[in-house]
């Protein structure tokens, strides 16, 4: 193949959530880099927080690799640049082995990704409480797509040596390369959305070093590595390459909210900025009393109801945003970033917290889900990320709602959002240069969105 990357890669699946998927992977990320192996880590779907253990426990950016948001050229560019120089590949699934966009086929799945990167599979289950039954779940998921190479077995949460013995023992016909005991010291801490960032403060380096320490003990390392160097050379011929260099020019800079109120972003979305000409220059909504030098703001998700108090608090930079806007700066925001931009955050306590009021309306929190799941943009009008119908991929997943202002038609909506399952509705609130949405979008699903971005943020830098 002339144009081929072999790269030894494992793709680590699950029986379902909650059985141990991530810990196993950051355990045998640890493991392996322990072993002086450079690994590239990688997170199957639009998960932002697994990807920062990853990053923990391998010493490197994760990527995230989403068929249905990046579909096929984009996963396999994004995985093809992101593992350059790298010894192994370890790709994290989501979800179950075959759960995907729909239930009828594997479109966006762990599994659709295990095939198009022909690569093995590890699948981690919980075996607390089973014997002789991990016999049935090895053959049902080994059989169930054969185009899928299930390659082995690790069994978390085993009551003892003795258990992973009888486990083996069962003659499972894909090999058990190990397991984990339960170790709920080591734990990873929690909240709504799912884990919390795994940032020192939250996850002190022992837990990392102890769960590295136990893949060394409990897994067959050996056997892992056979596996994946087994994967063949990676055919990418038809593969567009992904713009890895950025543009020879500095067209703009672009300020990106990040602390502990705002860090979902997608690495990949950074670098497309990057590539066509923005310069990108981190900032503390919560902390900073004052906006860098730049021509346009980007605000990701996060947490901003954990930090309503100081966000709120912090008027200085709440005024500066609003006079970046007014000049016709350009601000585009996602889900928390929406929340941020709006004119409170009304917090489960019932207290509402006033923040930038460049969305008419107040964003309430909930004790429940009030979206999930995959959704497709197209844009009714031109705007700061490019011509009217304008179409791209992305996905939600949120607990609060925005509640409209007294005339909730003082604010122009220009998205036509259609869920991968639900009716269309009306969304994306633009004021001016203003464009916040509850949906992360994906820019590899268009490409030129990101260059839209930059472009606007240019002229904005010219008037």
């Amino acid at each position: 193949m002339a144009n081929a990357l072999d790269i030894p890669r494992i793709v680590v699946a699950a029986t379902g959530s909650g059985v141990g998927k991530t810990t196993a992977t950051v355990a045998l990320m640890g493991a392996l880099k322990a072993r002086g192996l450079k690994v590239a880590p990688f997170k199957c779907g639009p998960d932002y927080l697994d990807p920062t253990y990853h990053q923990r426990a391998a010493g490197v950016r994760s990527h995230n690799l989403d068929g249905w948001m990046m579909q096929r050229d984009g996963v396999l560019a994004t995985f093809a640049h992101a593992s350059r120089g790298a010894d192994i590949a370890v790709i994290e699934g989501m979800m179950g082995l075959f759960d995907s966009a729909t239930p009828t086929s594997d479109e966006g799945s762990t599994a659709e990704i295990a095939k198009w990167f022909d690569a093995p599979v590890l699948l981690v289950n919980d075996a607390s409480g089973i014997a002789r039954t991990i016999s049935a779940i090895a053959a049902g998921f080994a059989r169930f797509d054969p185009a899928v190479r299930l390659a082995g077995l690790i069994c978390n949460r085993v009551g003892s040596r003795g258990h992973l013995d009888l486990l083996r023992a069962a003659q499972p016909e894909v090999p058990i390369v190990g397991g984990f005991p339960e170790q709920s010291a080591l734990a990873f801490p929690e909240r709504h959305l799912g884990l919390l960032m795994a940032d020192e403060a939250a996850v002190p380096q022992s837990r990392i070093d102890g769960w590295s320490r136990l893949a060394a003990e409990w897994l067959d390392l050996d056997a892992i590595l056979a596996l994946a160097r087994s994967a063949p050379p990676l055919d990418l011929n038809d593969v567009s390459p992904r713009a890895s260099q950025s543009s020879t020019r500095t067209k703009c800079r672009i300020g990106i909210a990040y602390d502990d109120a705002f860090h979902f972003y997608y690495d990949d979305n950074l670098n497309r900025l990057r590539a066509f000409g923005a310069e990108l220059v981190t900032f503390s909504p919560s902390r900073d009393r004052t906006l860098p030098d730049v021509d346009g703001l980007y605000f990701g998700g996060g947490y901003p109801e954990a930090l309503a108090r100081e966000l709120s608090s912090n008027t200085q930079m709440l005024d500066a945003i609003r006079k970046f806007a007014a000049r016709g700066g350009v601000v585009y925001a996602e889900c928390g970033g929406l929340m941020y931009l709006s004119e409170g955050i009304r917090t489960l306590d019932g207290t509402t917290w006033p923040m930038a009021s460049l969305i008419p309306g107040v964003t309430v929190m909930s004790d429940r889900l009030q979206a999930l799941g995959y959704a497709e943009i197209t844009t009714r009008c031109d705007s700061i990320l490019g011509p009217a119908g304008t179409s791209f991929r992305g996905h939600q997943f949120r607990y609060s709602t925005l509640q409209p202002g007294h005339d909730e038609n003082d604010i122009e909506r220009i998205y036509e959002v259609k869920p991968r399952w639900g009716a269309a509705f009306i969304e994306g609130y633009r004021h001016g240069n203003v464009l916040a949405s509850y949906v992360h979008a994906h820019w590899a699903s268009n490409p030129r969105v990101a260059e839209a971005i930059v472009r606007s943020c240019e002229q904005s830098r010219a008037r």
